[in-house]
């Protein structure tokens, strides 16, 4: 992705990126249940590297599968690129979890910018003290072997339930995790900063008193010549 693109999308909300998928027809782009570990206090934002689970079959997942050099979710560790997200199918399902510490640590280390999960994270709170982002549904101790298999890499997912293509752009704040097709992301970038300069206007004018009502949405040109000379001032 464009650097220019990354840095716009950094001060943008996943609930504003929402709103600007749903002029374009696209309703679910948010990755439904899942929260960050330890807020970072910014944005998570990168192109998606995925890795998807499907249900256990027992003769194919015990312990030593592990020992495997190929073995999907160390091989996906091990080839997200840097300053990506990697995104997990886990099929919703956090009774076994998704990745521990030392893949999420060996993530970060080689340049990851966030992991997704729409599972559980092991050792929860040792993830929300590295310094990655990640997103999960709940902490989930068992191993993923418990009940399900890592089968595929960078190959297109649903994500709770978001369809997640590689390449897509991820983005996550203190509340979700939004996925934005590849294709428009820079325009979707664009139209977010303008839609957060005037939520920033809207909101100074609500704490100091101005009725909702042709403020937000704005259908009167007093409040837009208002916002013009907002922005000059502000430099916005």
């Amino acid at each position: 992705m464009k650097e220019e693109t990354r840095e716009k999308l950094m001060g943008v909300s996943v609930a504003t990126l929402a709103t600007a998928l749903f002029k374009r027809g696209l309703r679910n782009q948010v990755i439904q249940g899942v929260h960050p570990l330890g807020w970072k206090g910014k944005n998570m934002v990168g192109p998606a590297f995925t890795l998807r689970y499907i249900p256990a079959r027992e003769d194919r997942n015990p312990l030593t599968a592990f020992r495997d050099p190929q073995h999907p979710q160390r091989v996906a560790i091990e080839t997200c690129p840097p300053g990506s997200v990697m995104v997990m199918d886990s099929r919703k399902q956090a009774d076994a979890a998704s990745a521990g510490d030392i893949l999420i640590t060996r993530l970060m280390v080689r340049g990851g910018v966030g992991v997704v999960t729409d599972g559980g994270f092991r050792d929860a709170a040792v993830i929300a003290q590295l310094d990655i982002p990640a997103y999960h549904t709940r902490p989930s101790s068992p191993t993923n072997l418990t009940n399900n298999e890592a089968i595929a890499i960078n190959e297109p997912i649903g994500c709770g339930d978001a369809p997640v293509f590689p390449g897509d752009i991820i983005v996550g704040d203190a509340d979700c995790v939004i996925v934005i097709p590849a294709d428009i992301a820079d325009e979707i970038a664009d139209e977010g900063v303008e839609m957060t300069a005037f939520e920033d206007f809207v909101v100074e004018r609500v704490k100091d008193g101005t009725p909702i009502i042709g403020l937000y949405p704005c259908t009167k040109d007093a409040h837009m010549e208002a916002f013009k000379l907002w922005r000059k001032e502000r430099n916005r």
